[in-house]
């Protein structure tokens, strides 16, 4: 496992996504304020690489992201989808180091 720079921190508005392809994987990388978080990209409902273009939100007080295909909710912190838990997709170690964001993956 190593990590991986992907972009700037400066690159990511606040509150929304960016895509990043990593290894043939495509990662959603979220900033939420000064927190950065990365899940997979793909949405395991519609099976399109989409949810870095979701919207960030808090359900029950959980950090997630809405799909902006079937609206299902993914946990920033877990993967876990809020609506079916029995599905959840990978979430990735994520880390700025000075103004650079780096995600760990497994090689």
């Amino acid at each position: 496992m190593s990590w991986t720079t992907v972009c700037r921190l400066d690159d990511i508005l606040p509150n929304t996504g960016v895509a990043a392809l990593i290894d043939q994987t495509q990662v959603a990388i979220f900033r939420v304020g000064d927190a950065v978080y990365a899940l997979a990209n793909k949405d395991p409902f519609s099976n399109a690489n989409v949810l870095s273009r979701g919207i960030i939100c808090s359900i029950q007080g959980t950090l997630a992201v809405a799909s902006p295909i079937y609206k299902q909710h993914f946990s920033l912190t877990a993967g876990q989808c809020l609506e079916d838990d029995s599905v959840s997709i990978d979430c990735y170690e994520v880390r700025t180091e000075g103004d650079t964001v780096q995600i760990l993956i497994s090689h």
